[in-house]
């Protein structure tokens, strides 16, 4: 066996592993991997979120009895914003992404109506236990928006990825992957945190 053939069956091996490496055989999963995680921090604040507006409810209840109907109605909002779950596995399902997004939706408009009736009420304004939710709500829609943020781009990459040359050969012919549904905005200004100044 002369040298070249003997190098040749080495460098073989070698240049096959370089070649399956570059066709997305690790970097597809990672990088599908990483927009779950962050699909996962999504759902934390969003659950964070709900759980502070039970308190909140229940501050402005104590305070305001003539606010019932919003109550009922962001109480409500909340249990179906709970109730509506996607897991890591439906993320390429653009119809389950989208009825998160709403129920997500609803609540922060049923949210943003309660904290606009707070005005009528100048003692509740002043009390520790509203002051402190109005902040941490500000923080966590503050999170939201960083968590939706981070998603979205772990979602561009991974769908880049798996659409283009190396890489898309590894996605289509070993992983079967599927494009994720990035999160958007289901009603105008969505997007944006809602407001909770009051004036203070």
């Amino acid at each position: 066996m002369t040298l070249s053939r003997r190098f040749s069956k080495f460098l073989l091996p070698i240049m096959g592993a370089l070649a399956l490496s570059a066709c997305g055989i690790n970097s597809v999963p990672t990088a599908e991997e990483a927009a779950k995680a962050k699909w996962a921090d999504v759902q934390a604040q969003y659950q964070r979120r709900s759980n502070l507006v039970g308190n909140l409810v229940a501050t402005v209840k104590a305070a305001g009895k003539q606010e019932q109907d919003t109550l009922v109605r962001v109480t409500e909002a909340r249990a179906k914003a709970t109730s509506v779950q996607v897991s890591a596995a439906d993320l390429s399902d653009p119809a389950k992404v989208a009825q998160f997004q709403q129920a997500q939706a609803q609540l922060s408009q049923g949210l943003g109506r309660l904290l606009a009736s707070v005005e009528a009420y100048p003692d509740l304004k002043s009390n520790e236990n509203y002051l402190s939710l109005q902040s941490q709500l500000e923080g966590t829609e503050n999170r939201i928006a960083v968590a939706i943020r981070d998603y979205n781009a772990a979602v561009q990459d991974y769908n880049t990825r798996i659409r283009t040359f190396p890489d898309a050969i590894g996605a289509k012919i070993i992983h079967g992957s599927k494009p994720m549904t990035p999160f958007q905005a289901t009603t105008p200004g969505a997007e944006e945190a809602p407001k909770v100044d009051f004036g203070n």
